[in-house]
């Protein structure tokens, strides 16, 4: 809760006001905004303005080797940016938001995630061969509205932010036309959260037809205008034989590829085939700018490709344990890292399981220590960078967020360490990787915007969200099965 020593009574009486006029500001901006919009959701609120404030007392992890970890620490937060971060931090007058008895750190940072189809967690059905994740969504993919991929959107954010994720890589691979894209993009804006969008093709796409080139410039250029809380990637269908799921010729492949280097954008891929990175590597598909999803499978031959090439790689530990460690091979989490590969985690799709960012970081350790028999061989702080720092290099947004550096800007969420399943916390690296989950966060802010207090969510109607998107799901169903 806020501070009420009576040092701090008028500052944080200050910080009250500046909230509740920041609100009433942004309500008639939301009011206008949604007018303007043809993606509407009866959940939406207002996301409060920037403001200035000390975050105090908190045992705060920076992520930032030059500034270390503090027991005792204050962040000092003003119009987004974090200003000075220390132990005895020189603000006077300045509103307190008290973290004591919690750990303040650098939001968790998304690398891959589809987030258009979340609800449809109704429908799917693990990894049934009828009603599993892929024919599901192939099947019912071509049948989404705009609105549908924006309700599907907000689910998957809201969910998200209360699991302390502060970036989200939008993976839309059911882009099925330019209002989809930016349904998606507005979802994202709407809810306050910092992203990239990676423009795709809708499911079914036909494999001998290039992806909408000009609307990925158009994206590109209207997407990332404003605040720079968005950034545009492109996703891109997997090259392969014909007849492969999902695959396209390598000719069809290159062309795409060659154009999203163009733009200057980063392209990504989701592997898992046989032998797929010794046909890119073979046909020079692979570099930094060629983010590559889901490491499993990979001979020799292909590590060294990749180490040679340094293509950066999303892992998405819950699914790959759980859905395609059949398939496609154990996590090659420990050879990845071991040629300074660059890494980064992901959520993967909502619709098969959950935003539980504390349970991906377990997945990826149990995985690397059931591979090498050795615990605590993936060391708890680690995880915790990999979690933050790491895919904010892998998405090229470093210099904004990953870390609690003066300069970046303020992506924290705090942890409360007095809950039943966390108490008593003795190092906090080690608390969150074995304790930690999404109820136990507190407070999320993105940008320095408070979206999250209390645990929870501000500008989120959550029940009416959940009936959107009940509603979505059911009536997608309904369209495709009357096909």
């Amino acid at each position: 809760m806020f501070c009420n020593c009576a040092l701090h009574r008028r500052g944080v009486f200050k910080l009250a006001a500046a909230f509740a006029a920041a609100v009433g500001t942004a309500e008639a901006n939301s009011a206008e905004a949604q007018s303007a919009s043809p993606f509407v959701s009866g959940s939406g609120g207002a996301l409060p303005a920037r403001s200035e404030f000390v975050v105090r007392g908190g045992h705060v992890l920076t992520i930032d080797p030059n500034v270390g970890d503090l027991p005792n620490g204050q962040v000092h937060v003003r119009d987004g940016a974090i200003v000075a971060v220390g132990s005895n931090l020189n603000a006077p007058n300045v509103p307190v938001i008290e973290a004591r008895d919690m750990i303040v750190m650098p939001g968790f940072i998304d690398t891959h995630w589809h987030l258009w189809c979340t609800a449809l967690r109704l429908i799917v059905r693990a990894d049934d061969p009828k009603e599993g994740y892929f024919p599901t969504t192939v099947r019912v993919g071509r049948h989404y509205t705009p609105q549908d991929s924006y309700i599907g959107v907000r689910l998957g954010v809201a969910e998200g932010l209360l699991s302390g994720i502060t970036t989200v890589h939008d993976w839309s691979h059911n882009t099925v036309s330019p209002e989809h894209a930016d349904a998606e993009i507005q979802a994202l804006k709407d809810l306050g959260v910092r992203a990239r969008f990676s423009y795709g093709t809708a499911q079914g796409y036909p494999a001998d037809k290039t992806m909408d080139l000009a609307e990925l410039a158009r994206v590109q250029k209207q997407g990332t205008a404003g605040d720079g809380m968005l950034s545009i990637g492109a996703c891109l269908r997997t090259p392969g034989p014909a007849g492969a799921r999902g695959a396209i010729p390598v000719d069809l492949f290159r062309t795409e590829f060659d154009a999203v280097r163009k733009l200057g954008l980063q392209a990504t891929i989701r592997c898992g085939p046989k032998n797929l990175i010794d046909l890119m590597g073979r046909n020079n598909l692979l570099g930094p700018d060629m983010l590559l999803v889901h490491p499993q499978g990979m001979t020799g031959d292909e590590l060294k490709m990749i180490g040679d090439t340094k293509s950066p790689w999303s892992i998405a530990p819950v699914i790959e344990m759980s859905y395609s460690a059949v398939r496609n091979g154990t996590i090659q989490y420990s050879e990845l890292n071991a040629m300074g590969v660059q890494l980064g985690l992901s959520i993967d799709a909502s619709a098969a399981t959950n935003a539980d960012f504390f349970n991906v970081m377990r997945a990826l350790m149990w995985s690397d220590w059931q591979r090498t028999g050795t615990p605590l061989r993936l060391k708890p702080k680690r995880l915790v960078e990999l979690a933050t720092i790491e895919g904010a290099k892998l998405l090229g947004i470093a210099d904004k967020t990953g870390s609690l550096t003066p300069g970046k800007r303020a992506d924290l969420v705090m942890i409360r360490t007095k809950d039943i399943n966390m108490a008593p916390v003795r190092d906090p690296y080690y608390a969150i990787a074995f304790q930690s989950q999404p109820s136990n966060v507190d407070t999320v802010l993105v940008d320095g915007r408070m979206l999250v207090r209390g645990g929870k969510l501000i500008a989120v109607d959550v029940p009416t969200l959940v009936r959107e998107a009940a509603a979505s799901a059911r009536g997608v169903e309904e369209r495709a099965s009357r096909t």
